[in-house]
């Protein structure tokens, strides 16, 4: 089987079936072996907390998940907010370590 390419998802709203499906998709792609990078963009930031199971599965099969920094001031969390792992950042940094990551948007 080839390398696969990295995958970038941005979950870009509060929806939470749409974080269902940006965290369906990150743990089938971990899972299959390549990089795989969720991003809670500023309005989506909330459903960190929502304690969703598909959130810690997707994390221990390998997937990354960055919370956006503007996002998380505009909700009151602080990194002690965030379970274990989690990153925090912005686009810009996103954006420059996509290297030939495939991105999508949810």
């Amino acid at each position: 089987m080839p390398e696969l390419r990295g995958l970038t998802i941005i979950v870009a709203t509060g929806d939470g079936e749409r974080f269902r499906a940006a965290l369906t998709l990150a743990a089938a792609h971990a899972a299959l072996g390549g990089r795989t990078r969720v991003y809670l963009h500023e309005g989506a930031v909330p459903l960190i907390a929502t304690g969703d199971a598909l959130l810690t599965t997707a994390m221990e099969i390998g997937a990354t998940l960055m919370i956006c920094q503007t996002g998380m001031a505009a909700s009151g969390l602080d990194a002690r907010d965030l379970p274990s792992g989690v990153e925090t950042g912005g686009l810009v940094a996103l954006l420059a370590d996509l290297g030939e990551d495939r991105l999508t948007t949810l």
